[in-house]
């Protein structure tokens, strides 16, 4: 595990422990078990901080979309910020970034209560590569791939999700934050429009758009709302009575 990437997971565990109110560069020091000034060194500003917090909780919540129709595809799918795109960042490092003296640090787990988001264990054809006569994405193989998204974000992912809401909330209130949260939110609709498309939806932009809405909704419901966390059974009966009312047209009842 790279430096960068400790000092992000380090954040996202104090977001989801203490709120933005607690992520500070001394705290980020401490709980990644860095000297003092590390985290300040890897991004001098508050907003280099949150900045670089976010690519990570993005490339983390992309993991669950390794599988998805277009995802490899996405316009822009691995960028992030560069140099000079956040004040007092010199670089805001992305999966592939490599930070100059970075040396060695801590692997795997060393810090508590950051998720591995896993990938979803379905395969789908790819729209680019695949003759559309041959892409076969149905209303039943595209609701178990959502609802194996959506069981993710709202359990193994819970932690992760909850970082991105304080994230979201603060965004609202730093205009180079909202930049970047908004590029990440972008992809995500891209890969669901893809996914809609490939499923022969009539309108695929504007029904990957209702797609990712229900998704937040339902997460948001589960996890800061008043709701409970649905069963997979509740999951799949609401994805399913969606996407039949998106794709009655290109899959008419028998």
């Amino acid at each position: 595990m790279r430096r960068e990437e400790l000092v992000a997971d380090a954040a996202i565990t104090l977001l989801v422990e203490r709120g933005m109110r607690g992520l500070t560069h001394r705290a980020v020091d401490e709980a990644a078990g860095l000297p003092l000034g590390s985290t300040s060194n890897l991004a001098r500003t508050r907003a280099a901080l949150l900045a670089l917090t976010l690519a990570r909780l993005t490339a983390l919540e992309e993991g669950y979309f390794a599988a998805v129709p277009g995802a490899g595809t996405v316009p822009d799918a691995g960028a992030v910020p560069g140099p000079g795109a956040v004040p007092g960042a010199e670089v805001i490092p992305g999966p592939d970034t490599v930070v100059p003296g970075a040396g060695a640090v801590p692997g795997p787990g060393a810090v508590p209560g950051v998720d591995a988001v896993p990938v979803p264990d379905v395969t789908v054809p790819r729209p680019d590569t695949v003759p559309a006569q041959e892409v076969d994405l149905g209303p039943e193989r595209l609701t178990d791939l959502v609802v194996q998204l959506l069981h993710g974000q709202l359990t193994t992912g819970r932690r992760t999700t909850i970082a991105r809401y304080e994230l979201a909330l603060e965004a609202t209130r730093r205009p180079e934050l909202r930049t970047i949260y908004a590029q990440a939110g972008r992809r995500f609709r891209e890969v669901a429009t893809a996914m809609l498309a490939a499923a022969g939806s009539p309108d695929p932009a504007r029904h990957g758009r209702q797609l990712v809405a229900y998704g937040e909704g339902v997460i948001f419901d589960a996890i800061a709302g008043a709701g409970a966390v649905p069963t997979l059974q509740e999951l799949t009966a609401g994805t399913t009575e969606l996407l039949r009312g998106m794709l009655s047209c290109a899959h008419p009842a028998p």
